[in-house]
């Protein structure tokens, strides 16, 4: 299992006040709910961070496509994608 420590935070008294009924109404503890935010937050973030030194890695190596390409390339899977629905 994994190691686990305590946060105080200061919440708005609505925000805590739905945090309140969202636990009574799915059984779960407020902590609970507001662990499993923080984390899915967490690791959102980290992605965003991610993607960005990817990008920047990117464009120091010139890994560039052409904005025209782009939407191009893009416009032809919407055009199969709508084309198979019908």
């Amino acid at each position: 299992m994994t190691a686990r420590s305590s946060l105080t935070i200061e919440l708005d008294q609505d925000i805590e006040a739905k945090l309140s009924q969202l636990a009574q109404a799915t059984h779960r503890t407020r902590s609970e709910l507001a662990s499993a935010a923080l984390t899915t937050y967490v690791e959102r973030e980290f992605g965003a961070i991610d993607g960005i030194h990817q990008g920047l890695a990117d464009l120091e190596s010139g890994d560039l496509v052409d904005h025209e390409e782009a939407m191009s390339e893009l416009d032809a899977v919407i055009e199969t994608a709508e084309a198979a629905r019908l």
